[in-house]
């Protein structure tokens, strides 16, 4: 790789040796895809949770920290995997609590943003066209390159908190046009409705492109989605398929026409009928099956979808064998308290919880904690992920999530 003056002193050790680790790591990536050079980045997103990073992980963020070097761009995070003032309630014990304390301290004194979500560009600060990040989060990166038309790749955490550091990333993939091209047409045959539904055509989609490197090109809507829609669909896509860009023509930044997609003739499609989503969702459909935890998280909930759920719960109670969680940003939570959200679901017995994601709150213990097996959510993305984890999911709207809460067992 090419290196500028800045890049080499900083290889040389002539800034520390936390810059020296952190360029040498970016130019192994660099050299590993064949990137020319650096490009500088605006933003950078870490995923940091406790349950991935573990006590090594911590080790490794605390000796960072003890050498005084700070980030020198926006850096930000990904949920957390603690909520404290649930934690005891939800059976995440004091080592889990102390491990997360740990990480949050040793990222603060690196001057990283403790934002603990995966809608950044929903609650903090959206990036624009044609801007360079380093953003960690799937779902993020996926929205940011293709809704916003930013540019990133799919950063593992030493290598967001790297391109912190330093201000650079390696110049590959989606950073270069060439990277952002249509790779696939898919010809949708059925309008979706709802965050399922939308993560239902991530999903499928996500099995038909089947790799990082294809760029999907989805035709036929006939309604344009809103965001809540776009971010559903997009983390759905990169959960299935390991997707991290699409073009919907019209919608999309760097797609007026579906001809803008491709270089030549757009290809023939690959169509996804209503049958397709309906037997994603169908699933393992469990119908009248006790539920023992519903789950709004993986991404966290805008302000609009808190006031959506709040609405079907007014009035109502949670049953006392189901658990209901919601999941939201720290910024989208203070709204929620300020505009009395929060007390609406809190009032049925949901708990709603600040800043975390369901599957990386150590959601293997918190079955084994509560006794939890059958699981229902709205997220496509947290139904594909989730199994692995040993519980048995169902999809379904969102309406279907809080009367199954309410019954206490599976309701269409």
């Amino acid at each position: 790789m090419k290196l500028n003056d800045e890049e080499q002193a900083m290889l040389a050790g002539e800034m520390g040796e936390t810059l020296r680790w952190a360029i040498d790591h970016q130019r192994q990536v660099g050299t590993f895809f064949d990137a020319p050079d650096m490009v500088p980045v605006t933003q950078a997103h870490i995923m940091a949770d406790p349950e991935s990073l573990g006590t090594a992980g911590a080790d490794f963020v605390e000796q960072l920290a003890a050498r005084s070097d700070r980030v020198r761009i926006p850096t930000i995070t990904d949920p957390r995997g603690i909520d404290f003032s649930h934690a005891d309630r939800l059976g995440q014990t004091a080592a889990m609590q102390q491990l997360e304390r740990r990480i949050i301290g040793g990222l603060e004194k690196l001057g990283v943003l403790m934002t603990n979500t995966c809608i950044n560009y929903q609650t903090i600060l959206p990036p624009l066209r044609g801007e360079h990040l380093a953003m960690g989060d799937t779902g993020v990166t996926i929205y940011c390159n293709s809704v916003l038309g930013a540019r990133t790749n799919f950063e593992g955490g030493p290598s967001a908190l790297a391109a912190g550091l330093t201000g650079r990333t390696p110049r590959y993939g989606y950073h270069l046009e060439s990277g952002r091209r249509g790779t696939l047409r898919v010809a949708v045959e059925a309008q979706p409705q709802g965050p399922a539904e939308w993560g239902a055509l991530g999903g499928v989609v996500g099995r038909i492109a089947g790799s990082y490197w294809s760029v999907p090109v989805i035709d036929g809507l006939c309604d344009p989605p809103g965001s809540d829609a776009l971010k559903h669909f997009g983390a759905a896509l990169a959960s299935f398929g390991s997707v991290a860009m699409f073009h919907i023509p019209g919608v999309t930044a760097e797609c007026q026409r579906i001809e803008d997609a491709f270089d030549g003739p757009p290809p023939e499609p690959a169509r996804v009928t209503a049958a397709d989503l309906a037997a994603l969702i169908k699933g393992d459909a469990a119908d009248g099956e006790k539920v023992d935890v519903v789950v709004f998280s993986a991404p966290q909930l805008s302000l609009y979808e808190l006031a959506a759920v709040a609405g079907l719960l007014d009035g109502k109670r949670v049953h006392r064998d189901t658990t209901l969680l919601v999941a939201t940003s720290p910024e989208n939570k203070s709204g929620a308290d300020r505009m009395g959200l929060t007390a609406r679901i809190e009032a049925s017995g949901a708990i709603l919880l600040e800043g975390v994601c369901f599957y990386q709150s150590y959601a293997r213990e918190l079955a084994e904690a509560n006794g939890w097996k059958r699981l229902m959510t709205n997220s496509a993305k947290l139904l594909n992920i989730i199994s692995g984890y040993g519980y048995l999911p169902t999809l379904g709207s969102t309406e279907s999530c809080v009367a199954s809460a309410v019954a206490g067992r599976i309701v269409r």
